[in-house]
């Protein structure tokens, strides 16, 4: 998965698998950073499984691009 080409298609959450392609990691070490709470990112958890969201992932890959929040009001 290209997240230049994709970032405004990326869907808010990601699940473990999706985050882990993007990050080009393995999801065995998205499931370690969230159990040891050493994550680079904080993760979610939905229903009892983990989430990440996409801006913080897209954060991690480009700490010097600023994403401005939408509170939605």
């Amino acid at each position: 998965m290209n997240l230049v080409s994709t970032q405004h298609t990326l869907p808010a959450i990601l699940t473990t698998n999706e985050a882990a392609v993007a990050l080009n990691r393995k999801p065995q070490t998205l499931r370690k950073w969230a159990c040891l709470g050493n994550a680079p990112i904080t993760p979610l958890r939905i229903n009892g499984r983990l989430a990440w969201r996409a801006s913080e992932v897209l954060a991690l890959l480009n700490p010097h691009h600023v994403v401005i929040a939408d509170l939605g009001e």
